[in-house]
């Protein structure tokens, strides 16, 4: 079943906010992604700010669970014509579970729907402060390229919707369809505030050496292998000293040290699940046994993994 991503357009719409995250979920769908994209107004036509006209656009549908709302942003001289704004659907749609997303601007259309009430949320630094006097109920988070809270995001803009974008593809898909949509886009992988540790799928795949991304590509594809510089090599195409040297200029670290931090990372999301027990989590990424696991964990990420899932799983549970 295709997983649907409804465009909101309002009049006097930014073309980036909604051509950026629109082109990464279309690119996912190179790689398997499985999206429809539906292009949707309450009026047949709508003209965007930049003076474009977009036409033949479809009625607002009913949206389930497994949909996605894109919000792009209008004008800020826009923002008062309360009377575009779909409120009563963008309800129903939240209330059905859909995801939400918006770009810049677009946050306004949610608090004017009373769905940032109580939520953490960010827009545009431009128009930061007039979300916060419009909408006091919101809890506005400042400096970030995005904000999740619940089934609702939020981004501050213009190229953070792909940042954002590529976050949602992460969610549906993982980490190896996310780096070929960025590398196919050519756009850095960017953290968000959110995110305190290193992520090894995002802080070392911005660079452009088609090999090199081959390797860290298989890698990713294979967390629970223990591969042989050989094996890597013949993966890359490249002699053992060859891809050894090159593998650090693309990436700054050792690929031992990617490797080590890719398993920590998937380790990390195996380990929030409480049914997973921390044998079972280190067998699966291919430790002898979970002394080992520890130990590369305190050298990876300081602590212990069982103390980390406890106060993890403690956060998870307010």
């Amino acid at each position: 079943m295709a997983l649907r991503v409804v465009v909101l357009l309002l009049p006097d719409v930014h073309l980036l906010d909604l051509a950026g995250p629109v082109q990464a979920f279309y690119e996912a769908n190179g790689f398997g992604g499985g999206y429809e994209l539906l292009h949707c107004a309450s009026t047949q036509a709508i003209r965007t700010a930049q003076g474009l006209t977009l036409s033949e656009l479809l009625p607002l549908p009913q949206v389930g669970p497994s949909d996605t709302v894109l919000i792009p942003g209008v004008d800020s001289t826009s923002l008062h014509r309360v009377e575009s704004f779909p409120v009563r659907w963008l309800r129903e749609a939240e209330a059905a579970g859909a995801r939400l997303a918006s770009i810049c601007s677009g946050a306004f259309v949610l608090a004017r729907a009373g769905l940032l009430d109580g939520r953490e949320c960010t827009t545009h630094w431009k128009v930061a402060e007039r979300l916060q006097e419009e909408f006091p109920e919101v809890r506005l988070v400042r400096n970030r390229l995005f904000v999740k809270d619940g089934n609702v995001v939020t981004s501050a803009g213009v190229v953070s919707g792909i940042d954002m974008a590529l976050a949602l593809l992460m969610d549906d898909h993982g980490p190896a369809l996310v780096a070929k949509v960025a590398r196919e886009m050519v756009v850095y992988l960017r953290r968000t505030g959110e995110h305190e540790q290193i992520s090894a799928t995002l802080d070392h795949r911005t660079h452009l050496h088609d090999r090199i991304h081959r390797v860290q590509d298989w890698v990713l594809t294979h967390p629970d292998k223990n591969p042989k510089l050989a094996e890597l090599a013949r993966v890359a195409a490249m002699s053992p000293r060859n891809l050894t040297r090159v593998f650090r200029e693309a990436t700054g670290i050792t690929i031992k040290t990617y490797c080590g931090r890719v398993k920590m990372e998937i380790a990390q999301d195996l380990l929030r699940d409480p049914r997973l027990t921390l044998e079972t989590v280190a067998q699966s990424r291919g430790f002898r046994d979970p002394r080992q696991f520890r130990r590369l964990w305190k050298q990876t990420l300081g602590g212990n993994p069982s103390r980390w899932r406890q106060d993890t799983l403690r956060a998870l549970a307010r």
